[in-house]
């Protein structure tokens, strides 16, 4: 699959995007372990999350998916799974992988994770080494999936320090910790987004957050829940981003989650000069929710604040086409995690902005991108979803078009992309 761009005119208008990806696969995983029925609305009906809900029914899960966004849960407790019949494919789903391990960890019964090409290439070692110091028996491939996690495995509760800050590990360690003896603590050395233990809360269970310390004890029951899923700030970072970089154009996108362990994206593009403005903020359960409002800017380069990286990890592909679209250079450091991504992810974004004229230097932990003009060209995403409709949406104010290969994996986190932008005015097939 391709995405063929030509330079667009967005126009003024008001959309929406589709649902929370990281919302959706927790509600889908603690609807089926919680007791009695969980409804969500919001659904992201993604490649990714049907992926999490096809494994969760092959281990005896009774999920009804009403329409595209709605579904119903009927939870089987924290020990009602049963063994599924094969491997379980979790795609290309890198939380689905590490949380499911997490859950899996306390069953009774063993079984198989693995996923497609890239997901057995994504590092596992950092969920298994500390699952492992909880009395969890995985085996892997050097560190890497297929994950096989042996049964009545006896957990404990433990403190656990991150290495890396990383929201994936510290969920799958609270969400084994439902089956350990004993109190599970997390430190994480900088703030990662939360919707774990936010929905862990909304759902009965009792977890004490004091700074970076995130402690639960374990055995406690969940109540199945009405949950509403926030639009993804992450997809409504490629339409912020089309909108800055465009001419003269205003944007109001919808219902969009602004949970502050994730707007670090907003932060770094207003601190660029970006026009974002938060309204009709409300809440949907515990999740913070805003219509965000987006003018055309001009953006200027400089430093990006390392502290902001945690709150903005997915979103990094999106900054590179605003650094390439700004004024002067705009320097990226302490971004090391994103070289574990569906892709090398500076790699990625420094070859395809440099086929489009863009001047990139790479480092170990970092990049710096030197703002110009897009030329146009032919680029290849690697097959990594968000790098691919970032350098679709760098071709809309390129100087020619610009055909962006290998883009099927945008169907895992945003159906309707092509659409969504043809909306604003992108001239995109």
């Amino acid at each position: 699959m391709q995405f063929i761009v030509q330079p667009s005119a967005i126009s003024n208008a008001t959309v929406s995007v589709p649902g929370d990806k990281s919302v959706s696969h927790r509600a889908l995983m603690l609807g089926a372990i919680a007791e009695d029925r969980t409804n969500i609305s919001g659904f992201l009906a993604g490649e990714d999350c049907l992926a999490t809900l096809i494994a969760l029914e092959s281990m005896g899960v009774n999920i009804e998916q009403t329409n595209s966004t709605e579904i119903v849960i009927r939870g089987v407790g924290l020990h009602g799974l049963t063994k599924p019949e094969n491997e379980l494919d979790l795609g290309n789903s890198g939380t689905a992988m590490r949380l499911m391990t997490g859950i899996l960890s306390g069953q009774s019964f063993s079984s198989v994770l693995t996923g497609d090409k890239s997901l057995q290439s994504r590092p596992m070692q950092r969920v298994i080494t500390p699952l492992s110091m909880m009395g969890a028996s995985i085996d892997s491939n050097d560190g890497h999936p297929p994950l096989a996690v042996t049964g009545k495995a006896q957990l404990k509760g433990i403190d656990y320090t991150l290495p890396v800050a990383s929201a994936q590990v510290k969920s799958a360690l609270l969400l084994a910790g439902l089956y350990a003896d004993g109190i599970t603590t997390v430190e994480e050395p900088a703030v990662t987004r939360d919707h774990t233990e936010r929905m862990l809360v909304s759902m009965g269970a009792n977890v004490e957050r004091d700074g970076g310390r995130i402690s639960m004890m374990g055995k406690q029951v969940l109540r199945g829940s009405d949950i509403q899923v926030p639009a993804d700030l992450s997809s409504a970072s490629f339409v912020i981003l089309a909108t800055l970089i465009a001419q003269q154009a205003e944007v109001l996108i919808e219902g969009v989650g602004v949970n502050p362990t994730r707007t670090g994206v907003i932060d770094i593009l207003q601190a660029m000069g970006g026009d974002i403005r938060l309204e009709n903020a409300r809440l949907y359960g515990e999740e913070p929710v805003a219509d965000i409002r987006v003018r055309s800017s001009i953006l200027h380069g400089g430093p990006v604040d390392s502290r902001l990286v945690s709150l903005a990890i997915d979103e990094f592909p999106v900054l590179f086409v605003a650094a390439a679209a700004a004024k002067g250079a705009t320097r990226f450091s302490d971004v090391g995690e994103l070289r574990v991504k569906e892709s090398d992810r500076i790699a990625t974004m420094a070859t395809g902005l440099r086929s489009l004229g863009i001047r990139v230097d790479e480092s170990d932990d970092g990049a710096v991108v030197h703002g110009g003009e897009i030329t146009g060209g032919r680029v290849d995403s690697q097959g990594d979803h968000r790098v691919a409709m970032s350098l679709a949406v760098a071709g809309t104010i390129a100087a020619n078009e610009v055909k962006v290969d290998n883009v099927a994996a945008v169907n895992t986190s945003f159906p309707g992309f092509a659409d969504c932008l043809s909306g604003i005015g992108v001239a995109i097939q």
